[in-house]
């Protein structure tokens, strides 16, 4: 299989190709193994050796033999190192599939490797001390966002179809809008977190992909929803196939459309005039379009995050640290994962209390907009396009936790809100700025991924991305094994490639 033709495929084309004997797994797993070795030196989206055989998965899945990559943090593979993009846990590795993993191996995909993420995800950008910044295939100055920025950076570039993700702030949405990707957080419940965990986070996680394509994100979705005995959420199961929504869309969408963020944060005027021009071809298209959004107190809602990043990194380094003492643990993170990890470990359990309160107050007035006046509520993903690499250091002295978490909020204001209130919602390619793609969010109220799903859809027919290719990509011409790259400047600077 040449790489070109590898690369232009997405999962349900490759599905097809080896189901049908026209290209067998183990070709199709080559070429993603030399398509990841042509790009990663340029990216370093990649965490440890490549897989020398993808990890054992059911060769009668419907996806069995489509290559896949899995983030280093939270989802778990039996006998694979699990680090979190810390030097904490370097080496430590996982005694058991996590649930989503299971349902990975079962829908047959081939895992090719793991992909890089910032220090327990902490972050709106995937640079960690650990292993080093992840570039964007876009320009390799800037970062393809966070948290799961490597798994992105990989699907852009084509080096594999979709890239396991997960997002408690947006770290599925952030970095396919910064790459120019489709990124789906799913309702709280959908998809399984367990069983190390019941709602990580506070519920604020949930676990899903990045794709190219809207089909492969309903396909696969098709997989693995679903929750497991034991599980704190059990989601009513969908009407339908999830891939039919493609088919049997609603007419016309109730649509939403803000670029203000809860934050008062300001938004790029080139990132708000490409959601605004949207705005307009959704109308074109036969849909409801207002200008409103929900009612939130962005005080409370930066408050109460805090308060939850802060009390679940502080647990998990107090787990890890073991006889070893907090402090020595404390020693070997970056800056702002102590800052968040010392202001946990110093809250009451009625801080926290306080902010489940809270949590509860915002997703109840958010359910009203959604039950009452909106179908869907579109904004920007990210208030800019990608910011450069080096720009926001988690291991620069002087963070505390609220001022970490304030930083990440400046730059990625508009996704927290659904981590929040435990909705779908769903970033896609909207255009481009000084060549750099900027997403679009779109969230529905619970359950509503089927909504979600059919507009992604039907904007991918109407304003196509699929043509979009970055500079650093499998079928470039200008990549050589030391990272240079022709037509970029050169080499990437010395200093990013660290």
């Amino acid at each position: 299989m040449e790489l070109h033709e590898y690369a232009a495929a997405d999962a349900t084309e490759l599905r097809h190709l080896i189901r049908s004997g026209t290209v067998p797994a183990g070709e199709v797993f080559r070429a993603a193994v030399t398509a990841i070795e042509k790009v990663n030196t340029s990216l370093n989206a990649v965490v440890g050796p490549l897989f020398q055989h993808p990890l054992e998965y059911d060769t009668r899945g419907p996806f069995a033999g489509v290559p896949f990559a899995v983030k280093d943090l939270l989802l778990t593979a039996q006998g694979v190192p699990s680090e979190s993009g810390s030097a904490l846990t370097r080496d430590f590795v996982a005694s058991a599939d996590s649930d989503l993993m299971s349902r990975w191996r079962e829908a047959g995909l081939a895992t090719v490797c793991r992909t890089s993420t910032p220090e327990f995800g902490l972050s709106c950008t995937t640079e960690p001390d650990f292993s080093g910044p992840t570039r964007n295939p876009w320009d390799p100055t800037r970062t393809p966002g966070g948290s799961s920025g490597g798994s992105a950076a990989l699907v852009a570039s084509g080096a594999v179809p979709w890239a396991h993700a997960n997002d408690a702030a947006g770290s599925i949405r952030i970095p396919s809008a910064l790459c120019g990707l489709v990124g789906l957080k799913p309702t709280r419940g959908r998809t399984p977190v367990g069983p190390g965990a019941d709602e990580p986070l506070f519920g604020l996680t949930s676990e899903f992909a990045i794709t190219r394509t809207v089909r492969d994100a309903a396909a696969l979705l098709d997989e693995v929803h679903g929750g497991v005995p034991g599980d704190r959420y059990l989601v009513a199961r969908p009407p339908g196939r999830y891939s039919d929504a493609l088919i049997d869309a609603r007419h016309p969408l109730r649509i939403a459309v803000s670029t203000e963020s809860p934050f008062g944060t300001a938004v790029d005027p080139r990132v708000a005039e490409q959601v605004l021009a949207t705005a307009q071809l959704l109308e074109q298209l036969g849909h409801h379009v207002d200008y409103a959004q929900p009612i939130v107190d962005g005080s409370m809602l930066l408050e109460l995050n805090i308060r939850f990043f802060s009390a679940s990194i502080g647990h998990t380094i107090q787990e890890i640290s073991g006889s070893g003492g907090v402090e020595s643990s404390l020693a070997r993170v970056e800056a702002s994962t102590a800052a968040c990890a010392r202001r946990g470990l110093d809250l009451r359990w009625t801080d926290v209390a306080e902010a489940r309160s809270w949590q509860n107050d915002i997703t109840r007035s958010t359910a009203s907009f959604f039950a009452d006046e909106y179908d869907v509520l579109m904004t920007p993903t990210v208030a800019t396009p990608a910011w450069s690499v080096g720009s926001m250091r988690g291991n620069q002295p002087g963070w505390s936790a609220e001022s970490w978490i304030r930083e990440i909020f400046q730059h990625v204001p508009f996704t927290v809100l659904f981590n929040v209130t435990g909705q779908p919602a769903i970033s896609v390619p909207i255009g481009m700025v000084d060549g750099l793609p900027v997403g679009g969010q779109f969230a529905a109220a619970q359950g509503g991924e089927h909504t979600l799903l059919a507009l992604a859809s039907e904007l991918e027919q109407a304003a196509p991305w699929a043509g979009r290719v970055p500079p650093i990509h499998v079928t470039a011409d200008n990549i050589d094994p030391s990272g240079a790259i022709a037509g970029l400047g050169g080499s990437v600077p010395e200093e990013v490639l660290q």
